[in-house]
């Protein structure tokens, strides 16, 4: 079952990504939709490898997504998803097998039926919305970018890792709300990628980082992380505000989002100082 656990996530990625190449705001939307809808799959799957006792990971295949043409990506999305439902007779839940096949025949239908589109997410403009940035900004920009999605996807990997095997409603709750909260913006970021040519698959993540030997720690660091993401977002505010105050405010709102989600980890540190988890 580890295997089908692989095969979701690396078909979650490629969906999620074939969404942010689509101009076509149906199939985008489509795209999205099914995309939240296979990574909810790889949260039941890896419940149901909780609940045997069958140790796995997040080790994953190296994604290829550079295509000239939408049709690319999605055939390769079709063939994912082919493979993966040889694979379902494995899962021994019967209702769980059944809910991802009906799932996936209705993804694939609708997959089958959409247009094909010029793609223009790898064509290395790094131009946004029209926006006549300087060199520096556009360079900081671009990293900011290529540096926060992987953050992002990365803390998705590690906060699902941490509910997957928590008991404990309170914590739960608050990484769920993490979980939530970098989806929203591994979204926006990948989606400003994909108009500037330059969207890219978020890095391999390490199993250190998610199989985590003492959560006290990782949250302390983690508070740290985000006050530096705060400042970073502050200089990129500054950097570009004289050549777009919609991107400057832009990031003034990631920013405030920080604040919320730094007394967040704050609450879950005091949580788990008070009942004594991890020492």
């Amino acid at each position: 079952m580890n295997n089908i656990l692989v095969k979701t996530h690396e078909l979650w990625l490629t969906t999620i990504m074939a969404s942010f190449m689509s101009r076509n705001l149906d199939t985008k939307r489509d795209l999205d939709n099914f995309s939240d809808i296979i990574f909810r799959h790889f949260t039941w799957i890896e419940r149901e490898l909780i609940k045997e006792g069958i140790e796995y990971n997040y080790d994953r295949d190296m994604i290829p997504i550079k295509v000239d043409n939408l049709k690319v990506i999605l055939n390769n999305i079709l063939d994912r998803i082919n493979t993966l439902e040889l694979m379902l007779v494995d899962i021994k839940s019967e209702a769980l097998s059944n809910r991802i096949k009906t799932d996936l025949e209705y993804i694939k239908y609708t997959i089958s039926h959409m247009e094909d589109e010029k793609v223009t997410a790898f064509d290395t403009n790094r131009k946004y919305k029209n926006y006549e940035l300087s060199d520096e900004a556009t360079d900081a920009f671009t990293l900011f970018l290529f540096e926060e999605s992987y953050k992002e996807y990365e803390l998705i990997m590690i906060y699902n890792y941490l509910k997957a095997h928590s008991n404990d409603d309170f914590l739960n709750k608050i990484f769920q709300i993490l979980v939530d909260e970098s989806f929203f913006h591994l979204k926006s970021f990948c989606q400003m990628m994909s108009e500037m040519g330059i969207l890219g698959v978020p890095r391999v993540i390490h199993r250190s980082l998610y199989q985590v030997e003492n959560v006290v720690t990782f949250l302390k660091d983690g508070i740290d992380e985000e006050l530096a993401a705060k400042e970073q977002c502050k200089d990129l505010s500054n950097a570009v505000a004289k050549d777009s105050q919609e991107l400057a405010k832009f990031f003034d709102f990631i920013n405030y989002q920080e604040n919320y989600h730094i007394e967040l980890m704050k609450e879950a540190l005091d949580y788990y100082r008070e009942i004594d988890i991890d020492g």
